[in-house]
């Protein structure tokens, strides 16, 4: 068995855990749950990951993976899946960064709040995550609606669980305004199986 450093609220954690389910590894892995944050890093964090972030893939036959693309591809690789198909790798994995980006700077809004003090805080700081996640949710939008609604990918995974992270921690914040078709589209795919397994709300 495969153990996953896991923590349910965060969105690279769930990329992992969504990949896992869609390929039929879910139960090839436990969790070990973790409580860990950017400045207090849990143990079972840093003995996983020199860089101390989750998700961390511990493997018995071999060394330990880490970052949520990695484990991705990893998992989708030993389950032999099709979620980084050839004719459309460089789309999927730029859509997949993408998706990544948008969750980095919605993780960093809610590090400014939580792990700075009120004095310390810079809502320009914020301002410019907020104005990252909205230029990719724009770019979404604009340009590929088209592959989002194509063959299930990893790069529709990545995003799905970005989304859904806004939603979870940014529910304040009205992503769907005026992107119809995303809000659209997520709608739907929040409904598969994999998706509502790992729902953290």
């Amino acid at each position: 068995m495969m153990e996953l450093i896991h923590s349910g609220a965060s969105p690279f954690v769930r990329m992992a855990l969504v990949t896992a389910h869609e390929t039929g590894m879910v139960d090839q892995i436990t969790l070990k749950t973790v409580t860990t944050t950017a400045v207090d890093v849990a143990p079972e964090a840093a003995a996983a990951n020199p860089l101390g972030k989750i998700p961390a893939l511990v493997r018995p036959e071999g060394a330990t993976l880490y970052d949520s693309r990695v484990i991705c591809r990893y998992l989708n690789a030993r389950g032999e899946g099709d979620l980084y198909p050839d004719a459309r790798l460089w789309e999927v994995l730029t859509l997949e960064a993408t998706a990544h980006g948008v969750a980095e700077a919605a993780v960093l809004m809610i590090y400014e709040k939580r792990l700075r003090s009120e004095a310390e805080q810079s809502e320009a700081w914020v301002a410019a995550q907020w104005a990252k996640v909205t230029g990719a949710l724009d770019a979404l939008e604009a340009r590929w609606m088209s592959h989002l609604y194509g063959p299930l990918d990893a790069g529709q995974l990545a995003v799905a669980c970005a989304l859904g992270y806004l939603d979870f921690r940014h529910s304040d914040r009205d992503w769907r305004a005026e992107r119809p078709g995303l809000a659209a589209w997520f709608g739907r795919f929040a409904e598969r199986p994999s998706m509502k397994a790992t729902d953290p709300a």
